[in-house]
């Protein structure tokens, strides 16, 4: 249901409860389309989906995903480095989901910088404790190797040398399939040492939290890695 959520005033007869006037009711008006054109935004057409696997409909394993083009030429984009990564990333126009909708290649060249000999970490934050928030998860259950594969185009693209994903400790389906997921890709030569035979080490960790609703906000997520309460 789409549109607007507008208040209508709604008039009731009498009756044996009295008279009880006018309320207000919240009516949702929808707006239909006519036709059968697909809806298309900017120069992306139907086939550009990125997650093509949201309903679970299909094998969510490696080998359905490589059937739906996970891990294709993602050695190739793993050596073309960080600078092609961010500026691909920085020219889609890819930004953050939050209010601020920060655009995600700006954030990632933040970590790009001259090492100074300490290792960098790419952590995701998987705990989507937001009420009424069921998006992250649909991924995580049906899409998995999509999470794995960007983690490691990510992690190159910022220098990391692993990646932490936090996630919902409630979230045990999700958790379980993640997990099977990593470690096909471990198998699989797609991450750890060599990761897709590109010369570039990266590894994926899964961390499931213990439900404290703090550590949604991203300081705070970083605590129970660090041994200590979120």
């Amino acid at each position: 249901m789409s549109g607007s959520l507008i208040p209508k005033t709604l008039h009731l007869p009498k009756g044996k409860f009295g008279s009880i006037g006018s309320l207000y009711a919240i009516q949702a008006r929808t707006n239909t389309t006519t036709g059968s054109t697909k809806t298309k935004f900017g120069p992306l057409s139907d086939e550009d989906r990125i997650f093509t696997n949201l309903y679970g409909r299909h094998d969510w394993r490696l080998k359905g995903a490589l059937k739906r083009g996970d891990w294709y030429k993602t050695k190739e984009i793993l050596l073309k480095g960080t600078d092609y990564i961010i500026n691909e990333v920085k020219t889609s126009g890819l930004r953050g989901r939050g209010g601020a909708g920060f655009p995600t290649g700006l954030k990632w060249s933040f970590m790009n910088k001259p090492s100074d000999g300490r290792p960098k970490y790419l952590v995701v934050n998987a705990d989507e404790g937001e009420p009424g928030t069921c998006k992250d998860r649909e991924i995580m259950r049906h899409d998995p190797h999509k999470l794995v594969e960007g983690c490691l185009v990510a992690g190159r693209a910022m220098g990391a040398k692993a990646a932490y994903i936090y996630i919902r400790g409630e979230f045990y389906n999700e958790a379980s399939n993640m997990q099977v997921a990593i470690s096909e890709a471990y198998q699989a030569g797609l991450i750890g040492k060599n990761a897709c035979g590109s010369g570039y080490d990266f590894d994926v960790f899964m961390h499931r939290g213990a439900g404290a609703y703090i550590c949604g906000e991203e300081t705070a997520l970083i605590e129970p890695y660090r041994g200590k309460t979120g």
